[in-house]
């Protein structure tokens, strides 16, 4: 149940690497670490090392080898890249990480992930916490320690290192055009503390100013607004398709129905056009920024 670092040669336990457990629940994800597992087995057996050996040679314990050969472990990255070199694989264990690296994320959020990285315009309206696209690691992992029922330690850091996968969507080519409305109260919430709170006020600022965003703010001043019921959610894509999800309509379910759409459409049409310009949405985060 260990690992070694590099520079010191201490073993580290299981528990220092949380949120590598395989979902058993998750069939693809079960095949693949499954099949990736049985992989290594074989390659190891054929070149005659025991798990020992072969455990001290890639920087982790004779057990971890096992729960990783077993299917019961989400391998890193750097095992997959130090197993290669050591059983001479030409990269093709190396390569396995793109698809072993989706499987740490739970099945509803790839999916989510998927069409977010596909995705030519988002625009989402949130009313009850900072959207997920928006936060910061240490905002996020706030966010799901407060969770009742309590999620475990190592399903926290599962849940955070999928929300800030999705964050790849700032960093694709061409850019897709992002839109985001928050309310004003989401903003107000110190979530994990003074300094947390304003890192996270600070990623606002550095999101709110990339060129193909736009970040405003509902004031809690404002009149009533068709995001009153939750949040609203819509994703257009090159071919022309959408899908769209609003907390207060059509069960609260992902829809593709063209008449759905349009009306999602309208409701965060008159929300943007309610809530406050970008230039002073940014204003009023700087403002909040100097207060604290």
């Amino acid at each position: 149940m260990t690992t070694v670092e590099a520079d010191s040669g201490r073993l580290k336990s299981e528990a220092d690497e949380p949120g590598w457990e395989v979902d058993p629940d998750d069939e693809w994800g079960v095949a693949v670490i499954t099949t990736v597992g049985r992989q290594l087995k074989l390659r190891r057996e054929a070149v005659g090392m025991r798990a020992a050996e072969f455990g001290t040679a890639v920087g982790y314990g004779e057990d971890m080898v096992y729960k990783i050969e077993g299917g019961k472990r989400i391998p890193r990255q750097d095992y997959l890249v130090r197993a290669d070199e050591v059983l001479g694989a030409g990269g093709l264990i190396a390569a396995a990480w793109e698809d072993v690296k989706r499987v740490r994320y739970p099945k509803k959020v790839r999916e989510l992930a998927k069409l977010e990285g596909q995705a030519v315009e988002i625009g989402v309206y949130e009313c009850n916490s900072v959207h997920g696209l928006l936060q910061t690691p240490e905002h996020a992992r706030a966010l799901f320690e407060s969770w009742q029922p309590a999620y475990s330690p190592d399903e926290v850091e599962r849940l955070v290192a999928a929300r800030m996968a999705r964050q790849s969507v700032f960093e694709r080519s061409p850019a897709p055009s992002l839109s985001f409305v928050q309310e004003e109260a989401t903003l107000l919430r110190p979530v994990g503390g003074t300094m947390v709170w304003r890192q996270q006020l600070e990623r606002l600022l550095e999101v709110g100013r990339l060129r193909n965003v736009r970040l405003q703010l509902m004031p809690t001043s404002s009149e009533a607004h068709p995001g009153l019921n939750g949040r609203i959610e819509v994703l257009k894509f090159g071919d022309g398709t959408a899908v769209g999800r609003s907390d207060g309509a059509f069960t609260g379910r992902p829809t593709t129905d063209p008449k759905h759409i349009r009306i999602l459409e309208l409701r965060y049409g008159t929300i943007r056009a309610q809530a406050l310009p970008p230039r002073e949405s940014l204003a009023f985060i700087e403002q909040l920024l100097g207060e604290t």
